[in-house]
């Protein structure tokens, strides 16, 4: 199995590229996997302390379980994938269950910020995007599809975010072996992929 790690800033375009990639490839071909699934169960917890949590930092994720589960398809085994919910900030009782595929996608600001997962990848990528662009992304997605407040979610963006890019994220760009422009329309570098891919097959 192949594994390409794709990470970069908060709303800097990894889903928007990610959903270029999903149309381009056969979803029987590829599985993709988003960090955002493995944040850690904090079911005993209430709802007002899981909003407290810095969700940017590394230790917000059970990268325990992401590293069994890369494992497990690598070796031919099926997994139970959680899912999480941004309403609740915790995973729901229902999981999603992948099959071992030729490729697997990883995705997250932080994906690649594990040593583990990073030996695991083949590839890696780094989305990168302006402060100022993903700052404008994250108020208009947050906003409409999570019914955050511009107030609350500029205070995350200089409280957790940016303190925590800086430190874990920025870094990264430097070690990847591509780095591709998230203020773009991705087209050259979807030609890249498909280059890289489709031998696979």
């Amino acid at each position: 199995m192949y594994v390409i790690g794709i990470t970069g800033g908060t709303a800097s375009g990894k889903t928007t590229f990610v959903n270029l990639l999903k149309q381009k490839f056969r979803e029987e071909s590829i599985n993709f996997i988003s960090q955002d699934d493995y944040y850690n169960d904090m079911s005993h917890i209430s709802i007002t302390d899981r909003k407290a949590v810095n969700f940017d930092h590394p230790n917000a994720l059970d990268f325990k379980l992401l590293i069994k589960h890369v494992n497990y398809l690598k070796n031919g085994l099926a997994i139970d994938k959680p899912i999480y919910s941004f309403e609740i900030h915790n995973r729901i009782d229902k999981t999603k269950r992948i099959t071992p595929k030729k490729v697997l996608v990883l995705e997250g600001i932080l994906i690649l910020n594990n040593l583990k997962i990073n030996k695991l990848c083949n590839t890696t990528i780094f989305i990168d995007a302006p402060e100022s662009t993903r700052i404008k992304r994250r108020i208009k997605r947050d906003s409409k599809e999570r019914g955050r407040t511009k107030e609350s979610i500029l205070f995350q963006f200089k409280n957790h975010i940016t303190p925590m890019h800086n430190k874990f994220i920025e870094p990264l760009k430097h070690k990847v072996n591509f780095v591709f422009d998230g203020t773009t329309n991705f087209h050259n570098d979807l030609r890249k992929m498909e280059n890289l891919i489709n031998p696979l097959f």
